[in-house]
């Protein structure tokens, strides 16, 4: 039995890590990416209509987030990483199929998203906060 509960722990931290370690490169290439105001970077930002300082601000949320996901402790700020990296992603992927770009973006940037998810919910206990759905005590009365 204690076997089990070790290897389900073992892999919901090879889950974790991997999702966390995957969701950050991205942020942290794309966000670099974007404060470099490479042409390619800005140019898609443009044509999903939004204006050009937008890159920036993009760039400076994402480098903050990726490093919030990598750096030790924090809890409250990794869930503002999580819920800002979400935002993006999907409103990323409601964009690209708004302006009708190519379906693989609005997969990738929803695959991303589906990333965020699998990172928040595999988290080890001492990057949660508290319990988000607690049992009910078994004095209650049912």
């Amino acid at each position: 039995m204690a076997d089990r509960k070790e290897i389900r722990l073992k892999s919901k931290s090879i889950v974790y890590w991997t999702s966390t370690i995957i969701l950050s490169f991205a942020l942290l290439s794309g966000g670099a990416a974007q404060l470099a105001r490479q042409r390619q970077t800005v140019d898609g930002i443009v044509q999903l209509g939004y204006p050009v300082y937008f890159v920036t601000l993009l760039g400076f949320w994402k480098v903050l987030g990726a490093i919030a996901f990598l750096a030790p402790r924090f809890p409250r700020l990794k869930e503002w990483a999580y819920a800002g990296a979400f935002f993006d992603m999907t409103s990323a992927a409601f964009s690209f199929a708004a302006t009708r770009s190519s379906a693989w973006h609005v997969a990738v940037t929803l695959l991303f998203a589906v990333l965020v998810i699998v990172s928040w919910a595999t988290r080890p206990p001492g990057r949660v906060i508290g319990i988000l759905f607690p049992a009910k005590a078994s004095s209650e009365p049912a």
